[in-house]
């Protein structure tokens, strides 16, 4: 079995290996991979887009642990969700729905049994406190339903809705890469009888006439459009930072039209 890990920890502190030297500590042979700990700090958001984007690529049986969770210590539950052969082990917040892609999970526990937590459970780090040895300890064979008390339901986040109207339509940035790179909330199947090479997509006081297939298209310092590795379009600079150049955030809105 794998346990992967996503987090907004980074690497200055140690927290990520704390976390990894307690499932060592429960399951010593079980393989950890480190998915992310570039999360930006406390966006629930980002966490949930990027778990929903990875997941398909980890067998069967792999437990995801993730832990952007700005709430720790307050009333939001820690649960794990059993879904498709999956696991998830995170605070319920909605950091993991969005990797369920809008079904029922098979089952959802709020994870109340402390016999599978450490001894002593601080109100600041549950994933080192609560997450991890849950995981270390399904990775071992501890069926779900030992780990506490069923729940109907968990907090779900939504992507925004495209916006759809005769030649036109409206998204808006909903993720940033490292490299400065703005992804949208538009998928291919949005643009379904927009002609390619009469479109416009425009944000800000930026305007782009051409869908590209990849950074290379277009020269260095140029901006471009393209669908990228999750499907979605993104907005680029060739070479350069999207974020730096423009201001663009999170949350702008993207303008899709037909040029006459």
């Amino acid at each position: 079995m794998v346990i992967t890990l996503t987090t907004d920890f980074g690497y200055h502190d140690p927290f990520v290996g704390i976390m990894k030297g307690v499932i060592a500590a429960i399951n010593p042979k079980v393989q950890v991979i480190d998915l992310t700990h570039g999360v930006p700090a406390q966006n629930v958001m980002a966490g949930a887009l990027i778990l929903q984007h990875s997941v398909r690529y980890f067998t069967a049986g792999t437990v995801h642990v993730v832990v952007v969770d700005p709430g720790v210590g307050s009333v939001r539950k820690p649960i794990l969700v059993e879904h498709e052969d999956n696991y998830f082990v995170g605070p319920d917040n909605g950091v993991l729905s969005l990797a369920l892609d809008d079904k029922a999970p098979e089952r959802i526990i709020e994870l109340t049994n402390a016999d599978y937590h450490l001894e002593r459970v601080s109100n600041t780090f549950h994933g080192r406190d609560i997450f991890a040895p849950v995981a270390a300890h399904l990775s071992l064979g501890v069926p779900t339903s030992a780990f506490g008390k069923p729940l109907d339901t968990l907090v779900n986040l939504y992507m925004p809705q495209v916006l759809c109207s005769e030649n036109r339509l409206e998204g808006e940035f909903i993720y940033a890469d490292r490299f400065g790179n703005l992804f949208t909330n538009i998928r291919a199947r949005d643009l379904t009888g927009f002609p390619v090479d009469r479109m416009r997509v425009a944000f800000g006081d930026i305007q782009l006439s051409a869908l590209v297939t990849n950074y290379a298209n277009v020269s260095s310092g140029a901006f471009a459009c393209l669908f990228n590795s999750w499907g979605l379009l993104e907005i680029t600079i060739n070479k350069g930072n999207v974020l730096e150049r423009t201001g663009a955030k999170i949350g702008d809105k993207v303008i899709v039209t037909v040029k006459d």
